[in-house]
């Protein structure tokens, strides 16, 4: 008995995660993990993780050890048990229910046999990556009234692995350092200014010992940056802000006062935006960080920079030395962005033969439409095509670099069509065809051409596979617009893009919104096969070695497709929007395809597809493998009655203003017209007891601990009725097709 307890101890000690019965240690049921503790061993400690163990991350396929698995990012996997001829056997191995009923969209980390990812509310979990047993689960406790800053929903993109801690950024703008063996804080820092809407979603990197993060918040009117922290004690070791600041200082660096060159008016009074909210890649050898940065505060240029300019460094690519923090080089996607056409979306390194010779390059396909090849060593302008169809520019001038916008691609000071009252809006609409009322809009829309998730890459087809988006939208400049601090400032009239409460105008409209997979060419600047999906809003991608590329879609399904043709080869049905980039990982000889699923994000926040696809924002890890025999508990279907409503008691002109006023202020996250997606709630089914508190909840703030704030400052109590009054008719309309009564 002595030897045995004196074994137990030593294993212990070494922190090997060989636990039996430790309940007693640590409060939480941990599973033994013999393959563990080998390469655990072998690698130093239980997740090990360093910069060689990832630039050799093919030498062991079977983990997935940064946010793409490899610091190129093509999120391609070398592993091909399963693969094109038997993909058709898949079947589920394990679920984890998160607990969670908002947005998933993380990439897990899979390192010495356990699973590390993040939830909404940036809570994090360890599971045993054979099983799907929780090991630990660590809740930063972000407070929910923090919510409200968030611009697309309180997700979080994942996680990070180095020596032994498990990185994660808070939607609170946190970074915290967890200790992988037993769940438990080992260091947190504030990265940003508290008294600003600042948010963070994007997953960190971690690059030779230094924790990278950025952060979001551009709509709420913040200055971007990104910033490295010290792995072992979060110290800030450098920080480059992605846009000038208050000309009155002295600039941060020489890099910042030649962007402000760029620069008119009074922007940084408004924030200026650049967040770099998402997509980072490395070049080990070149030692270079690439990070991807974001849209302007407010969107609108004729407000943030009156005078024009290119506004660096708005959605551009930005190259870094990750040592230091310098400047290296720039390319900017989209000059003076006044769409919201952001250059976060997912940044690929590859090799390709182009012209007859080997280059370095970097991919992407931004928000605006084009997909980009350039130089990652120089920054150098290589080709871009359009990968949707695109209105604001005519083609990208291959000797400039720059974009050729068309003649009417920045916002008119009126559109005729929205400034006609509610009643003829319709009606022109209804004599409109479909195409004529898509040519009265911008394309892409504000969701982008590609919006954050990821695209992948296979070096065996040479093809980029994008979840690629095509939605209208439009824009025009926001009447007697001013900015309010810690509000959404967008300077966008959003009346063209609201819903008219006709059924056929906006079914019409709904039938613009199309999301489907491209297989790109990036040598040859041109689509191979395209996967037309039934909705928008679908999941990032998978490459593996076995001809096989994995796709989550808002439809709730899982499914896999041939690689080379597109060819759609097993499908699972997931009960839930899975939106999240799937994984690959193989334990015990078994190859296992992972995917977070849950609904939410940007469009799934408000658009109402939830509603279309009868799915619901339930939170899973859906693990599968080759003959997998797990079934998930079946769905109980509910069908929601509209309850009791109050009268309207408004005017056509009260509930004209309560609808440009809800889809101002309540719009982003209830959902346009009203019309919820199902992650936040949908305010036409409010019970008679939230309606006679409705002045409490809006401007009283009674619900904020719940993340519903108070808008006191913005909304005054006519507003507020008049917004009531809106809700209530748009209710009443619902329930009128629900009961077809009068």
């Amino acid at each position: 008995m002595s030897k045995m307890r004196t074994f137990f101890l030593f294993i212990l000690t070494l922190g090997l995660g060989y636990f039996l019965g430790s309940w007693f240690f640590f409060g939480e049921q941990y599973t033994e993990f013999s393959d563990v503790n080998k390469v655990a061993v072998k690698n130093k400690g239980v997740a090990f993780v360093d910069g060689e163990r990832i630039v050799n991350a093919d030498k062991e396929p079977g983990s997935w050890l940064s946010h793409a698995r490899t610091y190129d990012e093509q999120r391609f996997s070398p592993l091909m048990q399963v693969n094109a001829e038997n993909a058709n056997q898949l079947g589920l191995a394990w679920f984890y229910d998160t607990g969670t009923d908002r947005g998933l969209e993380a990439s897990p980390i899979v390192v010495d046999g356990v699973m590390y990812t993040s939830g909404s509310w940036s809570i994090v979990f360890a599971n045993d990556a054979r099983t799907g047993e929780l090991i630990w689960k660590y809740d930063p406790k972000v407070p929910k009234s923090w919510g409200a800053n968030a611009c697309c929903d309180v997700v979080n993109r994942g996680v990070a692995v180095w020596k032994g801690r498990v990185f994660v950024g808070t939607i609170d703008g946190r970074l915290i350092a967890i200790d992988a063996l037993t769940g438990e804080e080992s260091w947190s820092v504030n990265t940003i200014d508290r008294s600003k809407p600042y948010t963070i979603t994007g997953a960190p990197r971690v690059i030779k010992d230094k924790v990278i993060i950025g952060n979001g918040g551009a709509e709420y009117g913040v200055r971007g940056y990104v910033t490295a922290y010290d792995h072992a004690t979060g110290e800030e070791l450098w920080r480059f802000f992605t846009v000038p600041g208050d000309p009155a200082n002295p600039p941060e660096s020489k890099t910042m006062e030649d962007a402000a060159k760029t620069w008119t008016g009074r922007w940084w009074t408004m924030g200026g935006g650049g967040t770099v909210w998402d997509s980072m890649a490395y070049d080990p050898e070149l030692n270079y960080l690439y990070i991807g940065v974001g849209n302007g505060s407010p969107w609108n240029q004729t407000v943030r920079s009156p005078g024009g300019g290119d506004n660096l460094f708005l959605s551009s690519i930005v190259a870094l030395n990750p040592d230091t923090g310098e400047y290296i080089w720039h390319y900017q996607t989209t000059p003076g962005d006044t769409w919201d056409y952001t250059a976060t979306q997912h940044m690929i390194l590859a090799e390709l033969e182009i012209d007859g010779e080997l280059r370095k390059v970097i991919l992407q396909a931004p928000k605006n439409g084009f997909f980009y090849v350039l130089d990652r060593v120089t920054g150098e302008f290589i080709s871009a095509k359009k990968y949707v169809p695109v209105t604001w520019a005519s083609h990208v001038d291959p000797e400039s670099g720059r974009p050729v916008e068309t003649e009417n691609a920045r916002y008119q000071v009126s559109n005729p069509l929205v400034d006609l009252p509610l009643e003829e809006q319709i009606a022109a609409l209804k004599g409109m065809s479909a195409g004529e009322i898509e040519a009265a809009y911008h394309k892409p829309g504000p969701l982008g051409g590609h919006n954050w998730h990821p695209m992948s890459y296979s070096p065996d087809t040479g093809y980029v596979y994008i979840p690629a988006l095509d939605m209208p939208f439009g824009y025009g400049n926001e009447p007697g617009f001013t900015y309010e601090e810690g509000r959404w400032n967008l300077a966008n009239d959003w009346r063209l893009g609201m819903p008219t409460g006709d059924k056929d105008v906006d079914s019409k409209v709904d039938g613009l919104l199309r999301g489907f997979v491209s297989a790109w060419d990036p040598v040859e600047q041109k689509e191979i096969w395209r996967i037309q999906h039934a909705g928008t809003w679908n999941g990032g991608m998978l490459s593996t070695a076995g001809n096989l590329i994995f796709q989550g879609n808002s439809a709730g399904y899982f499914v896999a497709y041939r690689a080379d043709t597109g060819e759609q080869l097993w499908s699972s049905e997931t009960q839930t929007g899975a939106i999240a980039p799937p994984i690959s990982y193989e334990i015990d000889g078994e190859q296992y395809i992972a995917i977070v699923a849950g609904w939410g994000g940007a469009f799934a926040l408000t658009a109402g597809a939830a509603e279309d696809y009868k799915l619901k924002p339930r939170g899973r890890i859906l693990t599968y493998k080759l003959d997998g025999n797990v079934n998930l508990p079946p769905v109980m279907d509910s069908v929601a009655i509209v309850p009791q409503l109050p009268e309207i008691e408004a005017g056509d002109e009260e509930i004209a203003h309560g609808k440009f006023m809800y889809h101002k202020y309540c719009g982003v996250c209830h959902g346009p017209g009203v019309r919820s997606g199902g992650v936040i709630p949908d305010l036409r089914y409010l019970v008679p007891g939230k309606h006679l508190v409705f002045e409490d909840i809006v401007l009283g703030g009674i619900l904020k601990d719940r993340g519903m704030v108070s808008f006191a400052g913005s909304l005054t109590k006519e507003d507020s009725r008049a917004v009531h009054q809106y809700v209530i008719t748009e209710a009443h309309r619902l329930k009128k097709s629900q009961f077809e009564y009068k």
